[in-house]
Formats: C-alpha cells, structure tokens, sequence
C-alpha cells in the first residue's frame, strides 16, 4: 500500500501545490481542512480516491488526532494575515502548530514538515511574527527532526500578492503601497512546494530553511516590474508608515466593534509593522539551493498570470504584433 501524508491547510495556496507533488509521488494525500465541500478541486491531483479532502479543526485536538491517524508524514501549510473570530494569531499559528507537531510524535509520523516565514522572531513587536516564532519553537520542542520551511513573499496563479496589487491597478492612476523601501525576496509557490515535498519524503536534513528566489527588490520595484508585465503606467506611491499605522488602527476597530461583520481585508497595524522590516534571506541560512532546487525568476511566472489584467487582456499580445504592421 502506498503511503499517507495528512496536508493542513492542503487546499490553501501552497498546501494544493504540495498535494499535487505529493500525488505525482505516488502517495495517498489527505488534505485537512475547514470545509471539505471547499476543497473538492483538489481530488482530480490523483487517481480516483488518492486525493482525499476531509474536515479538521486544528484548534481541537481529536480533530487534528483523527485526521493524521495512519499518516507517515504530516505538513502544516495553515497560517493566517489577520484575525478572524476564534482565530487568533495565536491559536492558530503558535498553539495550533504545536499541536500538530505534538500529535504527529504521539501518532510516531515519521517526517514532519512545518511552514513558517522569514522574520518569524519572539522579540518582534509584529504579532504575526511572534507567533510564527512560537510556533517554530512548539514544533521543535514536540517534534526535533522537523523541517521548518521560511518563505519570503510567495508568487503563484493563485497568490494574494501580484494579483491583490495588479487589480488595484483598475482602480485609478495611482497605485499605493506601504513600506516602499523594504526589501523582499519572492519565491515561486512551486518551489516551496518542492522544499516541503523532499521533506516530507526523508530527502531533506531536518533543522530550519530560508526560502527566497533569484531576486531582491523593494516593494517599489517589485510593483515597477509587475505594471511592466500587466502594461499599465501607474504612480507607485508611498504611504508613510505613521499614516498607514492609523488606517490600520481605525480598519482593526471597524472589524472589532463589528464582531467580524466588517473584515479589515486593506492593511492592518499589524501588516505595517512587517512591512518597516526586510524580507529576505538570512547571510549564511540555508535556503534552496542546499535542497538542490534552482529558484524560479519572477520573470518566467508572472506574465503566465498577470496577463488577465492587461488592458487588452488574452488580447494584448495580439494587438502589440498588429501595430508593428506597417500600412499598405
């Protein structure tokens, strides 16, 4: 019989691109989720019966226990940009991995792999980070032999980065951005996927990797390089982060007042806190290459999806070749 990886968070934004390698490897995949009904795109990454969505509530242990019984390796892909009702910060990404990387110890899974991110720190004033942070250290205080994957900003078809920003473009003649200066290191979603599923496999050392692509840019550039791609002229401006600060604050309290009614989905006080810091990898982390995986340039990706919100769209290309005709 084949093997059995349990994915949390398996239909999320990385988890469905570990699940479809894990598939290609000839595993049975179960992926681990809020809504099963939502998950369903993902069981045409196998044979009949090899992909398997099913409910899980990584707040509750029986949950998280029931779905990894049988499991030979577990990755934990869940994590979370803002608050929202019982999911906090902190029961999610600090308790919630530990959970996890208790139970799989319990369970005796062989290989577990945990995905955080760059900056996960216990000293940052960033509540996102700080439970990254704990989460990192609940992992490896249940579960030594983890693989803990840190990933700069991830770019992908289906990411919340390039096509958050690409569709602002629609909006207006300028594009707004906070933290223009700081520094990232984006990296392609299929590769993070290839990290986790060579851990998840035994063929990669246990201890923490720094995941970040062939490029380092700031936020301003990074934006520059996307409205090249879409063929839009826009304004990339600066919000200072005080200002940004205070919208952050007065979104976070309409969310609160409101009970979770009215979601902050602009920017959080939160979010502008990790935007004042650098998101790149570490001197001296080790990072992709050590897993022998070439990372994927922006460039090769991007017009693969951004293309849709081009003026022209499917059509752009089509009418750029019709201008260079020259008249009869």
């Amino acid at each position: 019989m084949s093997k059995l990886v349990t994915i949390y968070g398996g239909s999320g934004f990385v988890g469905r691109y570990v699940a479809r390698r894990m598939a290609k490897e000839g595993w049975r995949v179960r992926v681990a989720v809020r809504h099963p009904n939502d998950a369903l795109f993902v069981k045409p990454y196998g044979v009949v019966g090899q992909v398997e969505p099913v409910a899980c509530n990584i707040r509750d242990d029986a949950s998280v226990r029931a779905v990894m019984r049988g499991a030979d390796a577990v990755v934990n892909c869940v994590g979370i940009l803002n608050r929202a009702g019982k999911n906090t910060f902190d029961s999610v990404q600090a308790e919630g991995a530990a959970r996890i990387a208790r139970i799989a110890a319990e369970e005796g899974v062989a290989n577990l792999v945990h995905i955080s991110s760059i900056g996960a720190d216990a000293a940052s004033d960033s509540e996102y980070q700080r439970t990254k942070a704990a989460g990192e250290a609940g992992v490896l205080a249940a579960f030594p032999k983890a693989v803990i994957l840190r990933p700069s900003i991830i770019f992908g078809n289906e990411d919340g980065f390039f096509n958050r920003f690409a569709a602002m473009t629609r909006m207006g003649p300028i594009l707004p951005v906070v933290g223009a200066d700081t520094r990232f290191q984006p990296v392609y979603v299929d590769d993070v996927a290839q990290a986790a599923v060579l851990a998840a496999t035994g063929r990669a050392d246990a201890g923490v990797y720094e995941l970040g692509g062939p490029d380092v840019a700031t936020f301003r550039d990074l934006m520059r390089q996307m409205l090249a791609v879409i063929q839009r002229r826009r304004l990339v401006l600066n919000i200072p982060f005080g200002m940004a600060s205070l919208m952050g604050g007065v979104l976070d309290l309409v969310q609160t007042l409101t009970g979770g009614l009215v979601k902050n989905g602009m920017i959080t006080r939160d979010q502008v806190r990790n935007l004042r810091r650098d998101n790149v990898v570490a001197s001296g982390a080790r990072g992709l290459s050590d897993l022998g995986i070439t990372p994927t340039a922006m460039g090769a990706v991007l017009p693969e999806y951004l293309w849709s919100y081009r003026p022209s769209g499917q059509y752009a290309a089509i009418k750029n070749s019709a201008k260079n005709l020259k008249k009869v």
